[in-house]
């Protein structure tokens, strides 16, 4: 498995992998607006089929952000994901910042813990941040310019 830069030709890919890991998934156009815009967007790929992505960005001028990241529902449980964060927090850190900010919904434990592995940390929890009123869990990774892994 390899991680590289998304290309447009990955977008319709991309859509499904997020159709099946999210109840309320971005829409087309918003990937092709993020892409045009110059964010992070990473795609894992096994054999040349695409199995997951992440995208991250600048949110602000000392503060990364992941925006989304998403494993095909038949390769998670395989460290797809672990490639994903990783790299993406390797690009991240490189870009001199002090922190990582991500959200996740409130009741998904399991991204709770997988961020955990990766030494985030619970920020605070957002009351209706979703569209269907769910709160979010904001966690943040500070970065200390080391060598970034899963414990």
């Amino acid at each position: 498995m390899i991680v590289r830069k998304f290309k447009p030709e990955d977008l319709k890919r991309v859509f499904e992998i997020e159709n099946m890991s999210f109840d309320q998934s971005y829409g087309v156009d918003v990937f092709q607006g993020l892409y045009e815009m110059g964010v992070g967007f990473l795609v894992a790929e096994d054999e040349g089929y695409v199995v997951g992505y992440v995208i991250f960005w600048i949110k602000y001028e000392n503060q990364g952000h992941i925006i989304s990241i998403a494993v095909d529902k038949n390769y998670r449980r395989s460290h797809v994901g672990s490639q994903l964060l990783i790299k993406a927090i390797s690009i991240l850190s490189m870009l001199k910042i002090n922190a990582i900010y991500l959200e996740v919904k409130e009741n998904n434990t399991a991204a709770v813990e997988f961020y955990k592995t990766f030494n985030f940390k619970i920020d605070r929890v957002v009351a209706n941040y979703y569209e269907n009123g769910d709160a979010a869990i904001v966690m943040y990774l500070p970065i200390n310019r080391g060598k970034v892994s899963a414990e």
